[in-house]
């Protein structure tokens, strides 16, 4: 099985929070790159990367630029390729908009590879468990009002969320623990790097 063609997307979405109502968004929207690979054996696996912003079409260039570079390989190779592409951006990475672009890649790949194989990803990864832990991201961020952040938190524990990404403090300026603590309803907070 070889790759044979690579098809990118820009699609836009409501930038609406279905984990937290309350703060109205109006007509925004958040922008992702979609892929797909396509095989000589009809298989096709669907990657999907984000960035967000006035950058959204230098990424889709990217995911194109190293799709390029996947043209005619086995798709199956998944950690071959991903090397192959580390090595032909080595002055770029690990990092940045190429990682962002090599995700989409590497998401399709996988996704052929199950398709191919008819075993999900999870198995092919292993499939050590039946069940994953979530966090809920996205609810908790800069631009929105502290009494936003106060209602927010506790809702996502009712929720039965056990962990929250923040971004609670406004650009340069720290948040205390205890601020952090009251806008998530929880006892202690800890910093996740």
């Amino acid at each position: 099985m070889k790759v044979t063609h690579v098809k990118t997307r820009i699609i836009s979405t409501p930038a609406g929070n279905p984990l937290v109502v309350g703060i109205p968004v109006g007509n925004a929207t958040r922008e992702f790159v979609t892929l797909e690979l396509g095989t000589d054996a009809g298989v096709e696996g669907i990657g999907l990367t984000f960035f967000g912003g006035p950058l959204t079409v230098a990424l889709r260039d990217a995911v194109e630029a190293l799709g390029a570079l996947v043209m005619g390989e086995n798709p199956l190779q998944v950690e071959a390729i991903a090397a192959k592409l580390r090595q032909a951006a080595s002055g770029a990475g690990p990092g940045g908009i190429f990682t962002l672009a090599l995700s989409a890649i590497d998401i399709a790949l996988w996704d052929i590879k199950g398709k191919a194989l008819g075993q999900s990803v999870h198995a092919l990864l292993g499939g050590y468990r039946d069940r994953a832990p979530t966090y809920a991201s996205g609810a908790l961020m800069r631009p929105y009002p502290t009494a936003y952040l106060a209602e927010a938190g506790p809702r996502l524990v009712q929720m039965g969320f056990k962990q929250m990404k923040t971004q609670m403090a406004p650009s340069q300026q720290s948040t205390s623990r205890s601020s952090v603590c009251a806008c998530c309803g929880r006892a202690s907070a800890r910093r996740l790097t």
